[in-house]
């Protein structure tokens, strides 16, 4: 009940958007009030310079090469109307003329100085007399610092006579500087602040409508399929060929693996079609999204009860199975909700406020888990001495020392990505933020491997599973092969000695 009841919750989360594209959608969205002006963001997305040969062919001959992948990078104004109430058009007479002011502005985050002016009172965007001789600005327009090439760029939209919409022309920006650009609608008139927008934009890079920051990923993900079909194809022939020796543990990790492979495998093909089509449809990054999060939960679910002895030394887990339970079911609902909010329906590098805040619960859910593995460990490590297990003994000792190991790395990644994020504040480096992303696949990916290996299908495998304790305990396995007796063998089998010698003097 509980697994179906955050199966069910995840599926409303998903379910509470429509789906979108890399063409941004508005859908009478509003400004905001910011210092003297109001803003409405459109857009911020990594773009990769348009390629010579694209450049070559747009300015010489005013042509794009047919196809997504172009060379030729850009952003693209479509059906972009704004508009006012009914109320305020009426002020003005039919044949007024221009009787309000939209501007667009887009820029490249190192020319985010560029745009505005500081002041005693503050940050100012909308030129005031006061401000024309410092800045040589225009009169209630957006004061803006323009460049030789001819950035930021500014575009103007204006409402004519008494009409209550304006129109953009359909007009696209070509980018020719591989850079983080904004996209900002501005209104410096406050008798426009009620104003709406509508329409979209479309912003493409050279190979396609991912955005930059996301690019790397199709690449990424490919490799990562084969990795992880390479290594399903390699544990399935020793499941195979030692089917008649695989215990339950083996099992858990067969539907790891495969949900690995199936998780990878996935994102390479949602990738591959957001590039492709600009659409993002949220049924194929959902199904991701819920095979990363089933392998998260089980992965851990998995190495907390390996680490309490399930399946070596406890035959079952008994009363603190369901705390066990409710951890992963607790986990798979945390991650799920922070995983839907970063991915389903993303088409931009913004960075989403309701993110930041959802990683909090997962860290301490994670950070709950190592505890209690650790603290699992310690005591089963305790128990496999005490009993005297040589080869459980090694094969927990080697499972410790890779998962400290992997702890420290993840520590270690943590502080990294913290001193990234706080370095790069206006994602100056964002050509390289997907690596502190992806790495966690990398990490996880390896300590399967290391868990594949240790726990590999054999002959020989079945002397790490759990026996009844007086069975379990009878042999240790040495090193030319050879069984020798336990104690509790030998003790019996002196006492059989001893009756059988008493038998015999009576």
């Amino acid at each position: 009940m509980q697994l179906r009841a955050a199966i069910l919750l995840v599926a409303a989360a998903a379910l509470c958007k429509n789906s979108q594209a890399a063409i941004h959608p508005y859908n009478k969205e509003y400004f905001y009030s910011v210092s003297d002006a109001f803003i409405f963001r459109g857009g911020r997305e990594g773009l990769y310079a348009s390629t010579k040969e694209a450049l070559e062919k747009w300015g010489n001959w005013g042509q794009i090469a047919p196809g997504v992948a172009n060379g030729q990078s850009e952003i693209k104004f479509t059906k972009l109307e704004f508009a006012r109430p009914e109320s305020l058009a009426n002020q003005f007479e039919p044949d007024e003329g221009f009787t309000g002011l939209i501007q667009a502005v887009i820029f490249e985050v190192n020319d985010r100085n560029r745009i505005g002016y500081p002041t005693s009172q503050g940050y100012r965007y909308c030129c005031t007399k006061e401000l024309v001789p410092k800045t040589k600005c225009s009169l209630e327009r957006l004061i803006y610092h323009e460049k030789e090439d001819g950035w930021p760029k500014l575009l103007d939209i204006y409402f004519e006579d008494n009409q209550t919409i304006a129109y953009s022309f359909e007009e696209a920006i070509t980018i020719e500087k591989t850079g983080m650009y904004y996209l900002w609608f501005v209104i410096c008139d406050e008798y426009l602040s009620a104003a709406t927008v509508r329409g979209q934009t479309t912003w493409k890079n050279p190979m396609g409508y991912l955005p930059g920051m996301m690019y790397p990923h199709i690449k990424f993900f490919g490799v990562m399929s084969l990795l992880y079909m390479t290594l399903s194809v390699g544990w399935m022939l020793l499941y195979a060929r030692h089917w008649q020796d695989v215990f339950a543990l083996q099992h858990w990790i067969t539907a790891v693996v495969a949900l690995g492979m199936m998780e990878m495998s996935t994102w390479y093909f949602d990738y591959v079609n957001f590039n492709a089509t600009g659409f993002r449809p949220y049924i194929t990054t959902l199904y991701a999204v819920f095979l990363g999060c089933l392998r998260k939960t089980i992965s851990r679910v998995l190495v907390l009860v390996v680490s309490m002895g399930f399946g070596v030394v406890l035959p079952y887990l008994g009363a603190i199975q369901n705390k066990v339970m409710a951890l992963g079911v607790t986990y798979f609902v945390a991650v799920s909700a922070l995983d839907i909010t970063t991915n389903v329906g993303t088409i931009d590098d913004l960075t989403s406020t309701a993110r930041i805040a959802l990683v909090l619960p997962v860290a301490i859910l994670d950070a709950i888990f190592i505890l209690w593995v650790f603290t699992s460990l310690s005591k089963t490590l305790s128990q496999l001495q005490t009993r005297k297990a040589g080869a459980k003994l090694e094969l927990y000792r080697r499972f410790t020392n890779t998962l400290a190991i992997m702890v420290w790395i993840s520590v270690g990644w943590i502080a990294y990505e913290m001193y990234f994020k706080v370095t790069d504040q206006y994602n100056e480096k964002w050509q390289f933020d997907w690596i502190t992303n992806d790495f966690w696949h990398i990490l996880n990916f390896v300590f399967l491997c290391i868990i594949c290996f240790l726990w590999a299908p054999s002959a020989a495998a079945t002397r790490y599973a759990y026996s009844e304790l007086e069975g379990e305990e009878d042999y240790d396995l040495i090193e030319d092969g050879k069984k020798t007796p336990k104690p509790a063998e030998k003790a019996a089998a002196n006492g059989e000695a001893k009756e059988d010698e008493a038998g015999k003097m009576e």
